[in-house]
């Protein structure tokens, strides 16, 4: 009886759990203090947490060949789920104001700075070419963008750089405000911006399928987030396919989200993340965020000298992908120097262009390397 208890003792997880393991735990449980009590991108870092805790219980082996989690992997690693959370993006976003400026499509370039700052720098610590790409793009403040990436050039980045990508996405009120203010006078967080035009119907129509020919010509590799991102926007807009609008707005981006956050947290065992090189990929995410940043801040003054005063460089902070957060800082940050101030409309111009630009750096830095 005895042989038989110690068997089952034997058999279970506490019998081979390690303190690598417990660590692992702890950090899965600061991802869900993050999301749950802080509220910082729940949809998001709750899956992730909760598959980092499922990978680190030894003895489950859901990420094993024939588990659960192994076979909901296959849609990162065969590049299914980001082009699916670009579908329901696309059909979430209104890229009017971007329409009614096209001048705001140079501020989201501007953003994209960080990407290739960083790029460099993974390189100059020892990184390969394909690592130091997948990390750069963190830059680009776009969860999917860096999975996709990620999953084609180092997958076995892919836990770092996915809890790197989405912790500073759910940081950006956070991380961007001093950025801003240390980059722009008083005088310019002060200026007031003039309406933005009304877009017509079939502006918006035909803007999808336009951005689809020109992008995809010009970055083939970037087809399959770019013509998903596009095509859920054609969904929104052309007014003959509401439900599929709806659908890609919530069952599609509900259900993908969760499969796409629970396997990519699940890529975080132990082994994989407990390294030196993590703690590298965290503080060049950072970095690659913050020169992003003050990319599209500084791309901000240069058009408010050009203009005359007409553009508040706050905006160009939003040219980061992480919409909408990024808008309301650039609107936060703006009505804390000019109560009177309405930016939110303006900033989400290079905001919605930062998403069409970090899946053109995604796809050039493919083409390149992959």
């Amino acid at each position: 009886m005895l042989s038989k208890v110690g068997q089952f003792v034997a058999s279970t997880g506490f019998a081979h759990l390690s303190l690598p393991e417990i660590v692992m735990v702890v950090v899965a449980g600061t991802l869900f203090y993050l999301a749950i009590k802080k509220k910082y991108e729940p949809l998001l870092l709750i899956p992730i947490g909760f598959g980092m805790l499922l990978a680190n219980l030894p003895g489950a082996g859901l990420m094993e060949r024939g588990g659960l989690l192994y076979h909901l992997y296959q849609g990162v690693r065969l590049g299914i789920y980001p082009p699916l959370i670009f579908l329901g993006i696309g059909a979430l976003t209104d890229f009017g104001p971007l329409i009614a400026n096209p001048f705001s499509m140079l501020l989201g370039a501007a953003a994209q700075i960080g990407i290739f700052t960083t790029f460099l720098g993974g390189i100059k610590l020892g990184f390969s070419l394909p690592e130091a790409a997948s990390i750069g793009i963190i830059g680009g403040a776009d969860g999917p963008t860096a999975i996709f990436l990620t999953s084609k050039l180092a997958p076995h980045l892919l836990g770092p750089v996915a809890v790197a990508a989405y912790s500073y996405m759910a940081l950006v009120p956070i991380i961007q405000p001093p950025i801003m203010k240390a980059l722009t006078t008083p005088a310019e967080r002060r200026v007031a911006m003039r309406q933005l035009r009304p877009v017509s119907k079939r502006e918006k129509i035909v803007f999808p399928i336009v951005v689809s020919v020109l992008s995809i010509l010009l970055v083939p590799s970037a087809a399959a987030l770019i013509g998903s991102l596009m095509l859920g926007n054609l969904f929104r807009e052309c007014g003959a396919t509401d439900r599929l609008s709806k659908t890609a707005q919530n069952e599609l981006i509900n259900i993908v989200t969760i499969f796409l956050g629970v396997t990519v947290g699940a890529t975080a065992s132990a082994d994989a993340f407990l390294r030196s090189e993590t703690l590298e990929i965290l503080v060049l995410g950072l970095a690659a965020f913050a020169v992003s940043t003050a990319g599209g801040v500084l791309f901000g003054k240069l058009m408010c000298a050009v203009t005359g005063g007409k553009v508040n460089p706050l905006i160009g902070s939003a040219g980061v992908s992480a919409v909408p957060m990024a808008a309301r800082v650039s609107q936060k940050v703006g009505q804390e120097a000019n109560p009177g101030n309405f930016l939110l409309m303006h900033a989400m111009g290079p905001n919605v262009a930062g998403v069409i630009g970090s899946a053109l750096a995604a796809g050039v830095l493919l083409a390149v390397l992959g």
